[in-house]
């Protein structure tokens, strides 16, 4: 209800006089009460003794952990200055909010931070997070977890507006040309109708699904190292309890038309930020996900200004360029979200609504990530033998064969061999009976035929006799071209077949035919 001017011009006032006078403070070893500290300064507009006079109604400043949040400063390399002059140098600008938490959003001229406004309960469960979140940074900076650079609250008319200052994700020097808000749930997850009609919609899951349905594609070492950073950062945000986060991704698509303008305006961008002497470690989402000692240069060979992002192709074999970044990491699965979670499972699918408890929605979430939006190039298949290999592992100790059907004439000339046993016929009902269903096995022959095909069955394996069938890929059926890999494994009073089922989708499955001889 405040005027975003006033807003504005507070936080402005506030962080330059606070960061200002913590540079008096000597440099030391962070330790534990300091996650809990609370300093609080009046600026009347009249000014005072310590504060400026101003042209805003008289407000209180409170800055949150301040020699914590040196430290994390310090940690990602921002300077006392520069983080000055990034913030309260030029006007704020403020940002439209999709989300439906009412929060409001301003960035930095110079598109280093983002300051974001949250509620009281998000802004105490940071308070909170802070020793642990201290923890993981030291043992990894590289992550695609928020960087909190300060908490504050302005105190106006009443009114308490608690601030937090946060890495930019989104860049806005490159045109984002999609904007997904990822949670890995379906339930209510497209964006709305109001959202659409904004001139930079953010699309939700179900929109990704529909637009990007076969995923975005990265060379095998990007994908692994985006990978283990998610992984590990999922963890992390489970230790705390925390759920109902997204993956915030910007998708630029690299295409000659627009090579020239970006590249203009990045490096219109990359200029400011030179002057204003800028440079945040880690803040980009190629320096997220690598380790050290690598560079995002080496992966693209493109010659515009990537701005750190991490490039893939997508399904059309476009050249993109993706900036993403985890958010909204306050809400912990605490009694309300409980209480919701309940409510929402009871009337609709409870694996498919966003608040669920943090063990499944972490893993809920990666299994989305890693085989619906994040796909590794494939080079070739694996070989056939590999997988040869592998079942005779498997059933080592069993007899095995690999039938392959021959011509009509070959049938005809073996079938009298079934006679005694049991018929052809009534064989081939059961195998198809039970194709799809592996726990069935065929019904087993009376004792005595039993002991007589145990007998009868050499413990050595049979092999086909088309050999030049034996280096395929897939075995097939020369009568009707439809895959006939089998196994066989000889038990104690039963002959179990266990059909392999092709990769190939077969439009006339019940066609498939097996021959067994024994």
């Amino acid at each position: 209800q405040t005027a975003s001017s006033a807003i504005k011009g507070a936080i402005q006032l506030g962080i330059g006089y606070t960061v200002g006078n913590l540079t008096s403070k000597p440099d030391r070893d962070v330790l534990m009460q300091d996650f809990y500290v609370v300093e609080s300064v009046f600026l009347p507009s009249e000014g005072s003794n310590l504060t400026p006079a101003h042209h805003y109604p008289d407000f209180r400043f409170k800055t949150y952990a301040p020699l914590a949040f040196r430290y994390f400063r310090e940690l990602f390399g921002i300077k006392p200055d520069d983080y000055l002059y990034s913030i309260c140098s030029e006007p704020l600008i403020e940002l439209s909010n999709p989300g439906a938490s009412g929060s409001l959003f301003f960035v930095t001229s110079g598109d280093e931070f983002i300051i974001k406004t949250v509620q009281h309960k998000e802004a105490e469960f940071l308070q909170k997070l802070l020793p642990g979140y201290y923890m993981n940074l030291n043992q990894n900076p590289r992550t695609l977890l928020p960087k909190f650079y300060g908490l504050y609250c302005v105190q106006s008319g009443g009114i308490n507006i608690r601030i937090v200052v946060m890495n930019n994700v989104l860049p806005r020097a490159l045109k984002m040309h999609f904007t997904y808000d990822l949670k890995g749930s379906t339930y209510k997850r497209r964006a709305s109708r109001k959202e659409r009609e904004k001139s930079n919609p953010t699309f939700k899951d179900l929109d990704f699904l529909q637009d990007m349905h076969e995923g975005l594609y990265f060379d095998s070492e990007t994908h692994s190292a985006l990978m283990k950073t998610l992984q590990r950062d999922c963890r992390v945000l489970e230790s705390f309890k925390i759920m109902d986060y997204s993956l915030l991704l910007g998708i630029h698509i690299l295409n000659s038309n627009m090579k020239e303008r970006e590249g203009e305006c990045s490096q219109s961008a990359s200029d400011a930020k030179r002057h204003g002497g800028q440079k945040v470690l880690y803040s980009t989402a190629m320096e997220s996900i690598q380790g050290p000692g690598k560079s995002g240069d080496s992966v693209t060979t493109e010659k515009t200004n990537t701005m750190g992002g991490i490039p893939a192709k997508s399904h059309k074999g476009e050249k993109l360029l993706l900036f993403m970044g985890i958010i909204d990491i306050l809400q912990s699965y605490r009694l309300m979200k409980k209480l919701e979670h309940s409510w929402k499972a009871l009337v609709y699918d409870g694996d498919t609504v966003s608040v669920h408890r943090p063990s499944f929605y972490a893993d809920r979430f990666l299994k989305f990530m890693n085989t619906r939006v994040f796909k590794k190039v494939q080079a070739l298949k694996p070989s056939p033998s590999k997988k040869r290999c592998n079942s005779i592992t498997a059933l080592k100790a069993a007899s095995q064969e690999i039938v392959c059907a021959a011509s009509q004439e070959w049938k005809d000339e073996k079938r009298g061999i079934l006679a005694e046993g049991q018929s052809y016929v009534s064989l081939d009902e059961e195998v198809l009976g039970s194709h799809h269903r592996p726990d069935l096995v065929p019904s087993t022959p009376s004792l005595f035929e039993a002991a007589s095909l145990a007998t009868t069955l050499s413990s050595s394996s049979l092999n086909a006799d088309d050999p030049c069938q034996r280096d395929q890929p897939t075995l097939y059926s020369s009568s009707k071209g439809l895959p006939s890999s089998s196994t066989f494994t000889l038990g104690d009073s039963a002959i179990y077949l266990t059909s392999e089922q092709s990769t190939l989708e077969t439009e006339n499955d019940n066609a498939s035919v097996l021959d067994v001889y024994l």
